[in-house]
C-alpha cells in the first residue's frame, strides 16, 4: 500500500453503485447503465469507469455490473490502478466470467470482460 491510499474497512468502503453508474436525483440509469437496459449484446462494450480508485474497487465495480448486463454483453473496464491487470483476469477466472484481453486508451486501460453465466 502507497502512502497515498487507505486501508478500507468496513464503516469507508462503498456499499452502493459509484454517481456515474446511477442518477441519483431521479433514480434512473446513469450513462453507464444504458448497456444493459437497451439489452445491448454486442457492439460497443458497456463501460464502467474506475480511474482513480484503487484496488480492489475496480474489481468490486465490475462484480456488481456483470449481473446486470445481458449475458454475452461486454463490459469495460477502464482503469489506472496497475493492480487491475491482474485482479480483472483473476476475477474472471474465479468467477467463470470471459477476460477477453486489456485495450490501451489515453488516460487508462481498459478490461474487456464477457458475461457467460
Amino acid at each position: 500500500m502507497t502512502e497515498n491510499q487507505r486501508p478500507l474497512d468496513r464503516d469507508t468502503a462503498p456499499t452502493s453503485p459509484g454517481p456515474l453508474d446511477r442518477d441519483t436525483a431521479s433514480g434512473s440509469p446513469g450513462p453507464l447503465d444504458r448497456g444493459a437496459a437497451d439489452g445491448r449484446t454486442s457492439g460497443a462494450p458497456d463501460v464502467l469507469d474506475c480511474r482513480g480508485q484503487r484496488c480492489p474497487l475496480p474489481v468490486i465495480a465490475l462484480a456488481r455490473r456483470v449481473p446486470v448486463v445481458p449475458v454475452g454483453a461486454v463490459v469495460r473496464v477502464l482503469a489506472d490502478d496497475p493492480a487491475a491487470a491482474n485482479d480483472i483476469p483473476a476475477w474472471c477466472r474465479l468467477r467463470g466470467q470471459e477476460f477477453l484481453g486489456a485495450v490501451e486508451t489515453d488516460a487508462a486501460t481498459g478490461f474487456d470482460v464477457r458475461r457467460v453465466t
